[in-house]
């Protein structure tokens, strides 16, 4: 309740997590943020924030957080800045992004940014406009989701599924490459509820995860084969008679096709390739087949690899198959964002293009920067290659630590004909290589509207107080470079409020009566759906049959496989066979890095509170691995493949599966022992669809440190 001492500004929490939570900021009579909650009104956040949002007002307060446009005065990565004004900093940029398009092209300017927030006003509004009107190149935002999305869009039409809250009502519910306690946790509640009524909760992951060890079942698989158990379920099921024949004939479109696929998928040959026994998969498929309801949660980290897009599409099948769909708390989710049709368009403004420019991959920023015609043309998804990146306008963003191929994403930055601008809360790994950093607002100071990829809530996010020191929203940062480069589209000059509204200006029966004035009054409001939602109950699916495509002619039409496969991983190694030794110190093992629990991608990484709840960067090694090795709990180790090398101290548990070793992460890499962050291993290489990142398909060669010059030349 609101006092003459205090009051409650309702918000959303804008960082890259389904559960998007709503929470309340409370403001004392000075208008100082104290403390925060999450809403004890909404449904799915119930009042609870996840451990890291809960401190969420200490990245705000930082003291070292940047509260003034900051120069380079020294050489690039030293971190010797001055402080400038606002003016000095516009003109600088306007005059060097005015001297890159007129000598090179507007071409030469690239915007590279992500999920730094979800907002659709700080994330994809101004500043998309900002730099359609000025021409730069395109960024294809590929890092996390890219190829799962595809995967999933050829066979259910659209990123919908079941709502979160109808958890609660399965009695079967398979976690499946999700580790919900740490990247979900308000799904987990839902879980319990269904636990208390009898559902079992299976958890597929090669990792024993918190949700892992919480689960009735951990089914340790080896990373990337995801689509071979999903082939191998769904041969059991339709050999076993177990499918359900009314639905499928009615609701799905191929079936006889993937009949004679599946022919080919016994569980035996999915068992070589998964790592999980024959017998498992059987009753795995034949427990799934025959319990209602049944639920599949997926999330993107099992698409990060060479087959992603085909695990997610094997994956979403089952459903249909078994007419899961049918029955509230039965179905699939991945992703709920699909269902918020808000106008896109309308914050984007493609129309102020002058002309179609290039698109480059984020995923291969690394390449995108070099100035190797040929590297940077393996980044270019359309369009020509020339010319080189001459600007780079980074917001949202960390890449030095999260993009791909760390070395050579700084190799790039490193580059001295290459302007820098970075828009930022603190002076993060990237914004070392900045030649102007701009101090930007946090989610508490800033107007901005929310979807949801994990639940069906649309909320509002109002500032609770006034940006701290010289810092700007990035929508009134990209009006004020749009007016000093002279753009002038009255497109370019829109309020927040302007944008919030062209954002709901959209006609669709989800969104009757969703409107900024009630926003404004509610805080979040459900979008307009049935209750309960059921939303392939008959049918009704958003591809262009109607029907849940087992055979997709627009995947055939876009170049792939119209059925289901089965695509190996570039790197990792898929379990040895029983002649050779897989617990070998010669052979690689298969690196794993999802985020840490108390960091969010590089976000709060520098938390005092968190970082010492989170500890140091480690290794986790299976004992049999470690055995070979010649490696002990505590011992250092070096972590290395032909991208780079890494050294973290090892932890031996039998917590992994054999052949897979996994690092949380990401730490900056001022933090680590070494200066590296685990993204010097990972490749820029693409997974199947999408031109996705393949963050998980990594192979790494292990050995204790003092051991390292002769494992090196083994490896």
């Amino acid at each position: 309740m609101n006092t003459p001492e205090v009051r409650y500004v309702t918000g959303a929490c804008p960082l890259d997590c389904p559960d998007t939570c709503c929470w309340q900021v409370m403001v004392d009579a000075t208008g100082t943020a104290r403390a925060m909650r999450g809403h004890p009104d909404h449904p799915f956040t119930r009042g609870v924030l996840c451990t890291k949002v809960t401190h969420y007002l200490e990245r705000t307060y930082h003291p070292e957080r940047v509260v003034s446009p900051l120069k380079r005065v020294g050489p690039k990565g030293s971190g010797q800045f001055k402080r400038i004004t606002w003016e000095e900093a516009l003109a600088e940029i306007g005059a060097r992004l005015s001297d890159v398009v007129e000598r090179y092209g507007p071409q030469a300017v690239l915007p590279y940014s992500y999920s730094g927030t979800l907002g659709l006003l700080q994330g994809e509004s101004m500043d998309r406009r900002f730099f359609h009107a000025l021409g730069a190149s395109r960024l294809a935002r590929t890092l996390c989701a890219e190829a799962g999305w595809q995967g999933y869009v050829y066979t259910i039409g659209a990123t919908v599924g079941t709502p979160p809250e109808d958890f609660a009502y399965a009695r079967l519910i398979l976690l499946w490459g999700t580790n919900t306690l740490t990247s979900n946790m308000h799904l987990w509640p839902f879980i319990l509820e269904a636990r208390r009524q009898g559902a079992r909760v299976v958890v597929i992951d090669p990792a024993r995860t918190r949700t892992a060890r919480q689960a009735a079942e951990w089914l340790p698989i080896m990373p990337g084969t995801d689509a071979a158990l999903a082939l191998a379920m769904m041969h059991v099921i339709v050999r076993d008679g177990l499918w359900d024949e009314a639905y499928v004939s009615r609701y799905t479109l191929g079936f006889s096709h993937l009949r004679e696929r599946l022919e080919a998928w016994p569980p035996e040959r999915a068992a070589a390739i998964t790592g999980l026994p024959a017998e498992r998969i059987e009753t795995l498929a034949r427990e799934y087949a025959t319990t209602r309801p049944a639920v599949i949660r997926i999330n993107y980290g099992m698409q990060r690899h060479g087959g992603g897009g085909m695990a997610v599409r094997a994956i979403a099948m089952l459903p249909a198959l078994v007419g899961a769909w049918r029955e509230q708390g039965g179905g699939v989710l991945l992703s709920t964002s699909g269902a918020f049709p808000v106008n896109r368009q309308a914050l984007r403004r493609t129309d102020l293009q002058p002309h179609p420019t290039r698109l480059i991959n984020a995923a291969r920023l690394g390449d995108a920067l070099s100035l190797d015609a040929h590297m940077r043309a393996r980044a270019v998804m359309q369009g020509d290659p020339h010319p080189p990146v001459h600007a780079l306008i980074v917001y949202n963003s960390n890449p030095a630590v999260t993009a791909p191929d760390q070395n050579a994403v700084l190799r790039g930055l490193a580059r001295e004909d290459l302007f820098t601008v970075v828009l930022e809360h603190f002076i993060t790994d990237t914004a070392l290589y900045a030649d102007i950093i701009l101090p930007a607002t946090t989610q508490v100071e800033h107007w901005d509207l929310h979807t949801a990829y994990g639940h069906y809530y649309l909320t509002l996010n109002r500032p609770a107080i006034a940006p701290v020191g010289e810092s700007k929203p990035n929508t009134e940062i990209f009006r004020l470079l749009a007016q000093r480069l002279g753009l002038d589209h009255p497109a370019l000059r829109d309020s927040d409020e302007d944008l919030i509204r062209q954002a709901l200006s959209v006609k669709h029966p989800w969104m009757t009566g969703i409107t900024y004035e009630r926003l404004l009054d509610e805080g979040f409001v459900r979008l307009n759906l049935p209750d309960p939602f059921l939303p392939f109950a008959e049918g009704d699916f958003f591809t262009p049959s109607g029907k849940c495509e087992f055979y997709s002619a627009q995947a055939a039409h876009d170049g792939y496989d119209p059925l289901p496969t089965f695509t190996p991983p570039h790197e990792t190694p898929l379990p040895a066979s029983a002649e050779s030794s897989r617990a070998s110190a010669q052979q690689p093992l298969a690196l794993l890095s999802p985020s840490a629990h108390y960091y969010l991608n590089s976000n709060f990484a520098n938390v005092p509170r968190l970082q010492r709840r989170q500890g140091e960067p480690y290794l986790l090694l299976h004992p049999e691995d470690a055995a070979a090795r010649g490696i002990q709990d505590g011992d250092w180790v070096r972590v290395w493949n032909a991208r780079g090398s890494l050294r973290l101290r090892a932890r031996v548990r039998p917590d992994v599966r054999p052949g897979v070793c996994y690092t949380p992460s990401i730490w900056w890499r001022t933090q680590a022992a070494d200066g590296q962050s685990v993204n010097v291993l990972t490749s820029q290489a693409e997974a199947d669809m999408g031109g996705g990142a393949t963050y998980y398909d990594v192979a790494v060669y292990v050995a204790p440190l003092n051991g390292e010059e002769s494992h090196a030349r083994a490896g």
